[in-house]
C-alpha cells in the first residue's frame, strides 16, 4: 500500500465530524466560533440547578463571553441567567435554543466567585443559583453608565514602616509581614481591647490589607453591622489613603451598590469592606480575606443555603490562595475546633498587655442586698455597681449594657415567679411603657385582670428590665446626670468624653471618644439562662465587646457583672473576671465533642409540616453513621428533625440534603421543608 493509499485508508476510517448545531427554528444565523453557552438559568428549581446549552446569535458573539448576563427562554417564559462557558460543539444531541437577549455586556460573575458559590453550595446542600442571588447583586443600568472604565488616579501608597498595633501580638508582625510577601497564612487573632484608635482593632484589620496591598493584592473584610463598617472604612481612609477602598453592603441602596461592585470588578479598588454582602466581592489577585467578631450572628445568612461568612471566606482563601484572618475579643468554637486541626494559628496579646488594657472587673452577684443605698435600690442597682458607676461619673461616661430592650419586657407572678402569660396565645406578657397594662409580645391582646393559673395571685413583677426603663430609674437615682439610650429603632454611633449614662442593648454601644470610665453589665443570669446551645458564648462574646469600649485598669477603668451566680463557677464569668477567652472557647469545644454536638459534627435541622417532613426524611439515603433525633415540635403541625454525622461524613450528608431537595423539587411537592446546614442551634 503506497503512502497515498494509506492516507485514503485513514481518512475513511475516521468519524465523521459533527453537524454544525442549529437553532430550533431558523432565524438569525449564530455565532461563528464557540456557538455554544452553558448558561445558568435562575430558575429557582432545585432539581433545575445546572447548566443548559444556548446557542449564541452571531450577533452577540463577541459580547456573550463568561460570566455576563443574559436572557434565555425556558420552560416557556424568559428567565435571567449567567453564561459560564462558550465551546464550539453541544453536549446535547437535539437542537438548542437561542439566546434571547443580552442584558448586560459586563461579566459580573468572575470564575473565582462561580468556583466559591459552587463550594458554599454544596458544603451547605443548597443551590448554585441560590449562592449567586447573595454573590452578585442586581444590574442598575444607570450605575453602568455613570461609572468610568478606566480607575480615576490615586494618591501613592502611603509608606508602611512599622505596624505599631501588631507589635503586642507574639507572631503578629510575621504573619502581617508573610502577607505582604503573597504568601497565604491563617491565623485566629484575638484582640486586645484598647482606647487608642492606632492600635484597636480596625487598625488591626487595616495595617493587614495595607501589607497585602503593598504585596500588589487585594482584600475583603467582613464585619458585622454598618457601624463597624464605618469604623474600618476610617482606619483605611487613614491608612490606605482615599480612593484606595470601597464600602460593600446590603442596606447601601441598589445604584450605590451596584457601583460599588463594578468599582471591585473594573479594579479601581482592590480592597473592600463590608457586611456579609461583601464575603463574595470579586477582587481581583485576592491576597487577604478577613472577618471581624465570628459570633456575630449577623454573619448568619437568612437566605438558602444559610451561608456563614467563615465558610464563605475560608472557601475563598483556599480557592484563590489567599491568607485568612479572623479576629475578635472572643473565639467562638467553631474557630477553637480549626485551632485545634492546625487550620489557623492563634495569635494572642501578652498577660502584661492584658492587664493594662482591660478593665478591672468586679462581680456584684444575683442576690438582695439590704444594705445598698436608697439610690441604688431606687435604681434596682446591686450597691457595688451603683457605687461604681457614681464615682467613674466624676472622671467620664458610664456604659450600661441591659440585655433586652424595651420597658419591662418580661413579666412574672409575683408570689409563685412563674412567668406570665396570655390567657389569648399563652405568650409573654409585657409593659411597653409607664400607666400600660400589660400586653402579649406574641398576638398583642392586653390583659385587664392578671391572675396565676398556678397560684391565684393577681400580681405582677418584673422578671428582666428594659433599656428604657433602665434609663427611667437610673435617670432618678443620678438626678442631673445626661442618659443616652442606644437600642433597636435609635441606635447612637459615638458620644463624647462627658460624663453621662449610656443605656444600649448589647451590640448598639457607642463607641466613647477616649473610653468608658465605668461598664455595667446587668442582668447576667439573662443571657446565661438562655434555652440556646451558645449562650456561654454568645453572653461572653457581649460582655467583653462591652469592655472592649471601656479603658483598662491602668487608667481607672472598672465593670460590674450584676446579676452572676455567686454560688457555682461559671465558666463564661471566670473567662471575663481572668479576659481568658481562649481556654473558655476549649473547654467549650471540649463540652461539645464528649456530646457529639457542632462543630464536631455535621449538623442538618429539617423542619416542615408533620406528613412532609417524615416523607422527606425517609426519601434520604442516610449511612449508618447518621443520627437521626426528633422530631421535635416546633408550632402546630410544624416539626423539627435533626440529623448529625461525623465529620468526616459531613460532605455525604449534604449532598444527601441537596438531593432530598431536588426530589421534592421535581416532584412539585407544595408544602415547604427547609434544611439547614451547620445551624448555631439546631433545635433553636
Amino acid at each position: 500500500m503506497s503512502a497515498s493509499d494509506e492516507g485514503t485508508q485513514l481518512e475513511l476510517i475516521q468519524p465523521s465530524a459533527r453537524a454544525r448545531p442549529k437553532p430550533k427554528s431558523g432565524g438569525e444565523p449564530i455565532a461563528e466560533t464557540d456557538p455554544v453557552a452553558s448558561v445558568l438559568v435562575d430558575t429557582g428549581l432545585a432539581h433545575l440547578d445546572r447548566p443548559f446549552e444556548y446557542l449564541v446569535p452571531a450577533s452577540m458573539s463577541d459580547e456573550v463571553v463568561p460570566g455576563v448576563r443574559v436572557k434565555v427562554r425556558f420552560a416557556g417564559q424568559d428567565l435571567d441567567g449567567f453564561v459560564v462557558s462558550r465551546a464550539a460543539e453541544p453536549d446535547h444531541e437535539g437542537r438548542l435554543a437561542t439566546i434571547r437577549r443580552l442584558v448586560s455586556p459586563e461579566p459580573v460573575l468572575t470564575p473565582e466567585v462561580l468556583e466559591t458559590a459552587r463550594a458554599v453550595a454544596r458544603r451547605y446542600g443548597g443551590a448554585v443559583g441560590d449562592v449567586l442571588r447573595l454573590a452578585v447583586p442586581p444590574r442598575h443600568a444607570a450605575a453602568e453608565k455613570a461609572l468610568p472604565a478606566d480607575a480615576p488616579a490615586v494618591d501613592p501608597l502611603p509608606e508602611a514602616g512599622e505596624s505599631a498595633a501588631w507589635e503586642p501580638y507574639a507572631g503578629g508582625p510575621a504573619f502581617v509581614a508573610r502577607v505582604g510577601s503573597g504568601e497565604a497564612p491563617a491565623a485566629s487573632l484575638l484582640a486586645a481591647p484598647t482606647t487608642d484608635p492606632t492600635a484597636d482593632w480596625p487598625r488591626l484589620l487595616a495595617d493587614a490589607a495595607a501589607a497585602a496591598l503593598e504585596g500588589d493584592r487585594g482584600s475583603v473584610i467582613v464585619v458585622p453591622d454598618g457601624r463597624d463598617v464605618a469604623r474600618v472604612d476610617a482606619a483605611l481612609t487613614e491608612r490606605l489613603g482615599k480612593g484606595r477602598h470601597a464600602r460593600l453592603t446590603a442596606d447601601q441602596g441598589p445604584q450605590a451598590r451596584y457601583t460599588a461592585y463594578l468599582k471591585v470588578l473594573r479594579g479601581h479598588v482592590r480592597v473592600v469592606v463590608g457586611t456579609r454582602a461583601a464575603a463574595f466581592a470579586p477582587v481581583r489577585d485576592l491576597g487577604l480575606v478577613a472577618w471581624w467578631d465570628d459570633g456575630d450572628d449577623l454573619h448568619d445568612e437568612m437566605r438558602a443555603p444559610y451561608p456563614h461568612v467563615r465558610e464563605v471566606l475560608r472557601t475563598r482563601a483556599g480557592i484563590e490562595g489567599a491568607a485568612l484572618l479572623s479576629a475578635g475579643f472572643t473565639r467562638t468554637a467553631a474557630l477553637a475546633q480549626w485551632v485545634d486541626d492546625g487550620v489557623v494559628v492563634p495569635l494572642e496579646a501578652s498577660r502584661n498587655l492584658l492587664r493594662r488594657n482591660v478593665a478591672r472587673v468586679r462581680i456584684a452577684g444575683e442576690g438582695a442586698d439590704l444594705a445598698r443605698d436608697p439610690a441604688a435600690a431606687r435604681a434596682h442597682l446591686p450597691s457595688l455597681a451603683w457605687q461604681v458607676a457614681k464615682d467613674a461619673l466624676t472622671r467620664g461616661p458610664v456604659l450600661v449594657q441591659v440585655p433586652r430592650r424595651g420597658y419591662l419586657p418580661s413579666l412574672s407572678c409575683l408570689e409563685c415567679r412563674r412567668p406570665a402569660r396570655c390567657r389569648v396565645c399563652s405568650g409573654p406578657l409585657a409593659l411597653t411603657g409607664p400607666g400600660h397594662p400589660p400586653t402579649c409580645r406574641w398576638c398583642g391582646a392586653v390583659e385587664t385582670r392578671f391572675e396565676c393559673p398556678h397560684c391565684g395571685s393577681t400580681r405582677l413583677r418584673s422578671s428582666v428590665v428594659g433599656a428604657r426603663r433602665t434609663a427611667e430609674e437610673l435617670g432618678r437615682a443620678f438626678p442631673g446626670v445626661p442618659v443616652t439610650t442606644s437600642g433597636a429603632g435609635s441606635v447612637v454611633d459615638a458620644v463624647d468624653d462627658r460624663p453621662r449614662l449610656v443605656i444600649s442593648t448589647p451590640g448598639a454601644e457607642p463607641v466613647a471618644e477616649g473610653g468608658y470610665a465605668a461598664c455595667l453589665l446587668l442582668d447576667a443570669w439573662a443571657l446565661l439562662d438562655r434555652p440556646s446551645l451558645d449562650a456561654s458564648e454568645e453572653a461572653l462574646r457581649r460582655w467583653c465587646g462591652a469592655l472592649g469600649l471601656t479603658r483598662g485598669a491602668a487608667d481607672g477603668g472598672v465593670a460590674v457583672l450584676a446579676g452572676a451566680p455567686t454560688h457555682a463557677t461559671v465558666p463564661a464569668v471566670e473567662a471575663l473576671v481572668r479576659w481568658d477567652p481562649a481556654w473558655f472557647a476549649e473547654r467549650e469545644l471540649a463540652e461539645r465533642r464528649g456530646l457529639s454536638l457542632p462543630p464536631t459534627a455535621r449538623v442538618a435541622a429539617l423542619t416542615g409540616p408533620r406528613d412532609a417532613l417524615r416523607a422527606a426524611v425517609e426519601s434520604m439515603r442516610l449511612g449508618d453513621s447518621v443520627q437521626v433525633l426528633g422530631p421535635l415540635p416546633r408550632d402546630e403541625g410544624v416539626e423539627r428533625v435533626v440529623l448529625t454525622a461525623p465529620l468526616a461524613d459531613g460532605g455525604a450528608l449534604a449532598a444527601e440534603v441537596a438531593a432530598m431537595r431536588a426530589r421534592r423539587s421535581a416532584g412539585k411537592e407544595t408544602a415547604t421543608v427547609t434544611a439547614r446546614l451547620d445551624p448555631r442551634d439546631p433545635a433553636g
